[in-house]
């Protein structure tokens, strides 16, 4: 699964689309993520003592992990996730901006390779009107 705890994701289906928020737990075997403020539910909580009282308790739902997608801390972007190989380790690369999402040693290298490897991007050149009326 792409998603890991303590990802910042954005939520894309659901009643709470467009929502960002932390992942608070993961469940691989179920493809499931839990999302701080996201699919709250209310629970009913009955008294189990005489000196306790009955209350309704906000609980986070889980939702499917193909609605989230993670947002990339570096370029602040939703994204979809890349892996490389760094040490034998396999380490999660951001699609956008070729950022390391991990927080280990081997993620910091890839991160730095990724910077190393991507070429240069050269400006791109546009036509403005007025060159473009004195063409013709």
């Amino acid at each position: 699964m792409k998603v890991k705890k303590n990802d910042t994701v954005l939520v894309l289906t659901g009643k709470d689309a467009g929502k960002t928020g932390k992942v608070l737990s993961s469940d691989p075997k179920a493809g499931k993520v839990k999302v701080d403020g996201v699919n709250v539910q209310k629970k009913s909580q009955k008294a189990r003592r005489a000196n306790e009282t009955s209350q309704i308790v906000s609980q986070v739902g889980a939702i499917d992990a193909s609605n989230v997608m993670v947002v990339c801390p570096k370029c602040d972007k939703a994204t979809r996730i890349t892996y490389k190989e760094v040490d034998g380790k396999k380490v999660r690369i951001c699609k956008k901006c070729g950022a390391s999402l991990d927080s280990t040693p081997e993620a910091k290298k890839a991160t730095k390779q990724a910077k190393s490897e991507a070429p240069a991007e050269a400006p791109k050149k546009r036509a403005t009107k007025a060159k473009k009326e004195a063409k013709a």
